[in-house]
């Protein structure tokens, strides 16, 4: 079963990686062409907003319900009643997000004041929010699809596609800011367009995919066909429960947008680092064994899945720690390495520093949220991950109202990793109580063992990296030599001291 699942999980985390390394290189060049100012404030403002909903309905809520269901259908039902599924649903979420989308678009002034209110001290920033949002809400529609595509196909074991789609979304952004905003009168408006043409391409490359699984959706009405509400029955509580991180974020935007400019940009670059890592292997990692999880909660395999489980858990923390460690002591070599070009100053570089160490605290955490949530939603309970949630977010404002008076932006950060912490912890007390989690024999030598081998790790960190000042003087060939050989030594005393302290490829095969 570990093996199968590894394979998976490599398959997906490879594909990741390339949708991570191409989303660095568009973002270096958005660091490059347009720095830390108004101007990127305003698009990544606009482009947040239907990226989070796409977050909460699509990626979040919808796949964390539909896949269940899907499987629930695989295993039990004829492959008629499942493709009347897939075909019932994809008309009934085209047709409400076709809703929404209009919704949307109409109401973007109201929007922008519901999300970042601090833009109205600004006329023309404030203008220009509303212009481009106008402009990506519809990428919602595109890629909510585009995720419902993805769960069929991940379903049907069929994980790669899904997973390098969000590369065309990055080609086609580079491709917008380099040869499309400088062709508009206000250049930023180009990523906005970007956003938007990248939207249909990403959907249009599912369709001859879905049609070699014989399941290319004939979108049909079918609101209240049996499969159709059990999947909304489950879709409304998760549609919080599945992204309170994504809650948090929006939350840290909306009160960024009060703060200096630049505030929005620097949360911004730090939060895609901390989601490299979340995305090649925690977003992977759940990805892969939610269908695992459905299919043997529809079996009735329990040992089986408080196995996968623990397998998961073991994966997340082998990965998740060494991570933290290494953004938290490389924060500002890896973004003077990756962004200081052109607009993108020494100040940008410090500021967003703050913001990534804060970050990085919390990727182990969000790391477990990817793994232990689907053991709920697996088992079509989307309830108990709400009020979690709910507990989480309600501690997150309450810290953030905290924390941003003292240390402004990083504050914000700081707030979201430790309401990811409590997130997690509920769900692991929780699975735990109800006996669905049975932790396997081994975990307290495991963490002995990743505890000194993260600790070599820092040690080699902390002697190599020197001063930020060095950093920033230094010439962008030099940084990113100096970035590589650190990372490659660090990799090597991490994977050397885990030898040395007794882990083995074969205990992490078979948990």
């Amino acid at each position: 079963m570990s093996k199968a699942l590894l394979k998976s999980t490599g398959v997906v985390s490879a594909m990741t990686s390339l949708s991570r390394v191409t989303g660095f290189i568009r973002d270096m060049i958005y660091a490059q062409l347009f720095g830390a100012g108004a101007g990127t404030d305003a698009f990544f403002v606009a482009f947040r907003i239907p990226n989070f909903l796409r977050r909460l309905f699509a990626e979040g809520a919808f796949s964390q319900a539909f896949v269940p269901v899907f499987s629930e259908y695989q295993t039990q039902r004829s492959p008629e009643e499942l493709r009347e599924l897939v075909d019932q649903v994809t008309g009934t979420l085209g047709v409400i997000l076709l809703i929404i989308t209009a919704l949307g678009v109409l109401a973007a002034p109201l929007l922008i004041l519901i999300f970042a209110p601090g833009f109205t001290g600004d006329a023309g920033k404030y203008e220009l929010t509303v212009d481009m949002l106008r402009i990506t809400f519809p990428y919602l529609l595109f890629i909510s699809l585009t995720a419902l595509a993805g769960g069929v196909l991940n379903s049907c074991g069929k994980f790669a596609i899904p997973a390098v789609t969000p590369v065309l979304l990055n080609l086609t952004m580079i491709a917008a800011a380099l040869w499309l905003a400088p062709l508009m009168e206000k250049p930023v408006m180009g990523l906005a367009w970007g956003v938007f043409i990248a939207g249909i391409i990403q959907l249009s490359f599912q369709i001859p995919f879905l049609r070699q699984v014989k399941l290319l959706p004939r979108p049909r009405w079918g609101w209240a066909a049996q499969g159709v509400q059990k999947v909304l029955k489950l879709m409304l509580p998760a549609v919080f429960g599945s992204s309170v991180a994504q809650v948090n974020l929006l939350i840290d935007t909306l009160i960024a947008s009060f703060l200096i400019s630049g505030s929005v940009s620097w949360l911004y670059y730090s939060d895609r680092l901390v989601e490299f890592p979340l995305g090649i292997f925690g977003v992977a990692l759940g990805t892969v064994i939610l269908p695992r999880l459905s299919r043997q909660h529809a079996s009735a395999e329990k040992e089986d899945f408080s196995r996968t489980l623990d397998w998961a858990l073991r994966w997340a923390l082998l990965i998740g720690m060494p991570a933290t460690v290494a953004l938290i002591l490389l924060a500002g070599p890896i973004l003077s390495a990756l962004f200081q070009y052109g607009e993108f100053d020494a100040r940008d570089v410090a500021m967003s520093a703050r913001s990534l160490m804060a970050f990085a605290l919390g990727l182990v955490a969000f790391m477990l949220i990817k793994v232990l949530a689907p053991g709920f939603y697996a088992r079509q309970d989307t309830r108990s991950p709400v009020k979690y949630g709910l507990i989480a977010m309600g501690a997150n404002t309450a810290m953030v109202l905290t924390l941003v008076w003292p240390l402004a932006h990083a504050g914000l950060a700081l707030a979201t990793s430790l309401a990811a912490f409590l997130n997690a912890g509920l769900l692991f007390f929780n699975l735990r109580r109800r006996d669905i989690y049975q932790p396997q024999p081994g975990w307290t030598k495991f963490l002995l063992q990743l505890t000194v081998a993260n600790l070599t790790m820092g040690l080699v960190l902390g002697f190599g990296v020197g001063d930020l000042a060095s950093w920033i003087n230094a010439s962008a060939s030099e940084r990113l030599w100096r970035l590589c050989g650190l990372i490659a030594m660090s990799g090597a005393s991490y994977l050397l001291t885990m030898l040395a302290v007794g882990i083995r490829p074969r205990h992490l095969l078979h948990g």
